[in-house]
């Protein structure tokens, strides 16, 4: 089944575009600028398909993403510290983002024959990001069959949408995913923050799937104050 995967550059995305290429069904890496302030992900990205050895799509969503205002990912707004089960997370939220992009992405995926579009959304998204909850993915998939019917029949493929991010790195370790080379943090700077929503749960997951972190964080114990239990799991 071939498989377009929208990638980030992040440890979920890139996760996914590993297990994908395992399973023989990777057919390109889909990525988006959309003006965020953390762009330098987009590199990891792109090295993600080089590695992979399929085509990398870059779209440039500069535009539409300045209208979307008001979120920390794309405006002069601080980044907060803490763990997403925060309201303060909700700054970072780029309005209808994946929406967008998962639209464009099976515009691409029609045109060039691919039989599905997968997305690494998953079960820590869901309190923050409303278009990363399972509702949102069936609609979405059936938005989709009724846009295509008759031109494609392109699938709406979401591995993760139930799942843990310490799954997401069990999958990935399984996979042979060079964790080192994805980025996470919203920050953008030359390493990690280790403070913000993304570096925590990232941190967090990694204890909890048992992997080892390769990631250099600025403030490495961060997490365990930010999480409940003391990152304790």
């Amino acid at each position: 089944m071939k498989t377009a995967v929208v990638c980030s550059g992040g440890l979920d995305s890139v996760s996914l575009a590993h297990v994908m290429a395992q399973q023989g069904n990777l057919s390109r890496i889909l990525s988006f600028d959309y003006g965020q302030r953390h762009r330098k992900e987009l590199d990891f990205a792109r090295r993600a398909a080089d590695r992979l050895q399929v085509p990398f799509h870059l779209i440039d969503m500069r535009s539409v993403g300045a209208a979307l205002t008001g979120s920390a990912l794309t405006d002069d707004i601080d980044v907060p510290d803490g763990h997403y089960a925060e309201d303060t997370m909700r700054v970072t939220v780029v309005p209808n983002r994946n929406a967008i992009m998962l639209t464009i992405a099976f515009g691409i995926a029609a045109a060039q024959g691919d039989d599905a579009v997968a997305t690494a959304v998953h079960g820590g998204d869901h309190f923050i990001y409303p278009d990363c909850r399972p509702d949102f993915t069936l609609a979405f998939a059936k938005m989709q069959r009724a846009a295509l019917s008759g031109y494609a029949n392109v699938a709406l493929h979401v591995p993760f949408v139930q799942q843990k991010k310490s799954d997401i790195v069990v999958a990935g370790a399984r996979a042979g995913t060079p964790f080192a080379e994805t980025w996470s943090c919203y920050k953008g700077g030359e390493v990690h923050c280790g403070r913000c929503g993304t570096c925590v749960e990232r941190r967090e997951a990694f204890h909890l799937a048992g992997v080892e972190d390769p990631t250099d964080y600025a403030d490495p114990d961060f997490w365990r104050s930010a999480t409940r239990g003391g990152g304790q799991g």
